[in-house]
């Protein structure tokens, strides 16, 4: 007995294309069974995209701030190298010259 087997191709979506299925998961206007009809991907596909994003969706903005402060904490940091060198050269501008009256 010969059988049919039928080899699928996996299916690959864009990023673009997952978030605006999860937004409107998110929305809960429709069903996850409707979401999946209107879209063309399994109930479950769809289900686990949306899991995946509520497990993200603190780190976002976690890391985000994490940037930031990065951020500041670098400008912080040149600033204050800034600061030293400025203060060594009027140091030895005091010196060379004496004081400025």
């Amino acid at each position: 007995m010969i059988e049919k087997t039928s080899k699928r191709t996996r299916r690959r979506h864009s990023a673009e294309f997952k978030a605006k299925v999860v937004v409107a998961a998110l929305r809960e206007d429709k069903t996850i069974n409707q979401l999946s009809t209107e879209f063309g991907v399994h109930p479950v596909v769809v289900g686990h995209w949306k899991k995946q994003a509520l497990l993200a969706l603190p780190g976002f903005f976690g890391r985000r701030l994490e940037r930031e402060t990065q951020a500041v904490e670098s400008r912080e940091r040149e600033l204050f190298e800034q600061i030293g060198r400025l203060e060594v050269e009027n140091r030895w501008l005091k010196k060379k010259f004496g004081p400025l009256t």
